[in-house]
This record gives structure tokens, sequence and C-alpha cells, in this order.
């Protein structure tokens, strides 16, 4: 299936919202934390398959806004699973050039999740070969307004007319700034929603769904996404 994809027409940003590893350890009377440790498995795959078809960046839903009001052990089991990954995953990562960012509000992570997580980018802050976001605590409303907060500030301060603010200016000032807004939205586990996801940035983003689990997402799945991508006619409202 690689061999058959338009390497030309490929997106150059994929956003996915990794839906089902719950689910996915209901199935197998697995305890949930089963399936969200599945799940980085998975993360792995679409990261290394991203950096080797030239996907410029790859940002994935790992926590949400709305993730911290799940069962306290969860979300523990969340963070740590985050760390391990972070650190478990660095050098092979930083070899592969791939470049490590968190978008979201990183003020409610715990100390020790934060502290891995500044050392990833500090790390990897030089590599090309992918951009890698890791939307934690994330929310798309919560980005907005806290773009929309610091225009108000400069509105307050007199170095900013309300009647110069642009799409571009906020766009500036979003936690995805300077990169490509998301040409593929991918969702699994047959939710069809975008549930809070770069809602700005993806106003012109191709969706796409499959009923997978997130933990049973092959490489061979996100290769039919990125071909049914690759078959699509974009024109963003021209024609």
């Amino acid at each position: 299936m690689e061999k058959q994809l338009d390497l030309a027409n490929l997106p150059k940003h994929v956003g996915i919202i990794m839906d089902g590893n719950g689910r996915w350890a209901k199935k197998r009377g697995l305890p949930r934390i089963a399936g969200h440790r599945e799940g980085a498995k998975t993360v792995r795959m679409a990261v290394k398959t991203s950096a080797e078809l030239g996907i410029e960046v790859l940002t994935v839903y790992a926590f949400s806004t709305e993730n911290w009001q799940r069962p306290q052990d969860e979300v523990s089991f969340l963070m740590k699973l985050l760390a391990e990954y972070l650190v478990n995953e660095l050098e092979e990562l930083n070899k592969k050039g791939v470049r490590i960012k968190a978008i979201g509000d990183r003020t409610k992570l715990p100390q020790n999740v934060l502290k891995v997580l500044e050392n990833a980018e500090k790390t990897t802050r030089n590599n090309q070969t992918l951009q890698f976001n890791l939307a934690l605590s994330y929310g798309g409303r919560d980005e907005i307004i806290r773009a929309v907060k610091d225009l108000t500030k400069q509105v307050k301060a007199g170095t900013l007319d309300p009647e110069d603010i642009s799409t571009n200016m906020l766009s500036s000032l979003l936690d995805t700034a300077n990169q490509p807004d998301p040409d593929l939205i991918i969702r699994t586990s047959g939710e069809m929603r975008l549930s809070n996801f770069l809602l700005w940035q993806g106003a012109y983003s191709e969706l796409w769904f499959t009923n997978t689990l997130w933990p049973d997402f092959t490489k061979e799945e996100y290769l039919k996404a990125l071909m049914d991508y690759s078959n699509r006619q974009r024109r963003f409202g021209k024609a």
C-alpha cells in the first residue's frame, strides 16, 4: 500500500484524535490503563511512519482539558505513562530528527511531567525531520480564549488597534504558531466529532473516521487514511 501513495500529495500536517483505549481494554476484560499502555505503542508507529513519509507535522490528542474530570487514579496513570513515554522514546525520537512540542495549558501539568517534557523539548529543539505536537491539557476553545486574552491585553495597553486584529494575528498567538494548519484530522473508535481538537486550525481540514480502536490502529490503516486524503479535491470554498 505504501508504494501506491502519492507522495507529492500527502498532508503537511496530520492531527489524530486517539480514541478507544478504554473500550479496547474493556473488550478484553482488562483495566483501562492496559488500553492506554497499548495505545502508546500505536503512537510510536504513527510518529515513525509520519517521519518516514516526510509529513512535516503530527499532532496527537494525548490529554484534553476535559480529561482532568476522569477518576484521579486514571489521570495519575496517564501522567505517569506520558512521562515514561518521553523518557523511553527520547533517544530514538532525537535520532530520527523528531522535534517535540507540547501544546495546551501546561500550567496544570504535574511538576515531574513538566520537567520531563521541557527536557524533551530542549533536547529536540533543533530537529527538523518531523514536528511532533503532544496536545496535553489541551482544548481548542481554551486555546482560542488564551489568544483572545493576549489580544485584549495589547488593546488595553494601547499597543494594538482593534481594527488591526486579523485571522493571521490570532493564529500567531495559538499554540501552533508558525506551523501549517492540519490538512487531515483522523479520529479512531467510530466517534464522528472533533471533541474540542484544533478548532481554529481545523476549519478546512479533511476529516477521516474509522471504527478501529486506537490500540488496533495499524500502519496499514494509517496509510489507507493518507491515500484517501491524496485522492480528495480541496477547494477551500473557492468552487
